[in-house]
């Protein structure tokens, strides 16, 4: 009897499916649909070692989930993230700063650095700024637009905004399919798109694996466990501050004779989960302080 589908968000799944140096084609098809590319970068697409390794062995390492090389020599990392991680943007800039200066070697020109792109894919709002399941970042005056370099590239697909039907596009098959739930859901996109089609069928290959059914279902709880002590940790460390926030208020606003150091002392305690890159949602049910009030914080 077949055994059900892991799920294709899983980490080590999907390193499965879209690192496979044997089948690139899946891995290719997908970054056609999610990247703005000229077709001859993605006629020859090569897996490469996705360990980032530092100058000094003091350096921070890194290891990217799918690390792939252009045909053209643009380099693209793609993550994926079912739970929310703490200073996940400042974790994306380490990467693409690691993929670029590897490129270069001591008394090397500059002229060898080729685009570094990263994709983050998340199962959790990432970009709580807007509504699109799809942004895309360059180096940029966000004043007069003018674009400095795009040598620099960061593209966040976050499947909880994925709308619910097709808007037509290539990507939005394949975001489906990460988010698939039901066989029927990838059987349904696996007619639609020949390389949906390989990918279900390595998928299928995997889920009948023993022993990559019981790494993925470890790693899956290891993800888990890791996001409910961070949960823990951010909800003590956020009741705490907002407690401080709250006495140091009131406080203010018995030596000023009004309340409106109440709501200093909340602004204080926002702009410190701010910091920690925690949810506007959770911020706002802490602190009973508005989207706007929260968000003005971060001008």
């Amino acid at each position: 009897m077949p055994r059900p589908f892991l799920s294709p968000r899983n980490d080590l799944v999907f390193k499965l499916l879209f690192g496979d140096a044997r089948n690139t084609g899946p891995l290719t098809d997908f970054l056609k649909a999610a990247l703005d590319l000229p077709p001859e970068d993605l006629l020859d697409i090569v897996l490469v070692d996705p360990h980032l390794n530092g100058e000094g062995i003091d350096d921070k390492q890194g290891v990217l989930d799918v690390k792939a090389k252009t045909g053209t020599g643009k380099m693209i990392d793609i993550e994926i993230q079912v739970a929310e991680q703490p200073q996940m943007r400042e974790r994306i800039i380490f990467y693409l700063s690691r993929m670029i200066t590897e490129q270069v070697s001591r008394g090397e020109s500059y002229q060898k650095i080729e685009r570094s792109i990263c994709i983050l894919i998340t199962d959790y709002v990432q970009i709580p700024e807007n509504d699109c399941y799809h942004n895309r970042y360059r180096l940029h005056d966000p004043r007069t637009g003018s674009e400095f370099s795009d040598i620099m590239e960061v593209n966040t697909l976050e499947l909880t905004k994925l709308p619910h039907n097709t808007d037509g596009s290539a990507l939005w098959d394949w975001l489906k399919f990460l988010d698939a739930r039901q066989e029927e859901e990838l059987k349904m996109l696996a007619e639609k798109n020949p390389q949906i089609g390989k990918a279900v069928a390595r998928l299928q290959e995997l889920s009948e694996d023993e022993r990559t059914r019981l790494l993925a279902e470890s790693r899956e709880k290891m993800e888990w466990d890791n996001a409910a002590r961070m949960q823990a940790a951010r909800e003590k460390g956020l009741k705490e501050g907002l407690e401080k926030g709250r006495e140091e208020g009131l406080e203010k606003g018995r030596e000023e004779g009004r309340g409106e150091g109440r709501e200093e002392g909340l602004l204080s305690v926002a702009h410190a989960a701010l910091k920690r890159n925690l949810p506007i949602e959770e911020i706002m049910a802490l602190t009973g302080l508005s989207r706007e009030a929260i968000l003005s914080l971060t001008h």
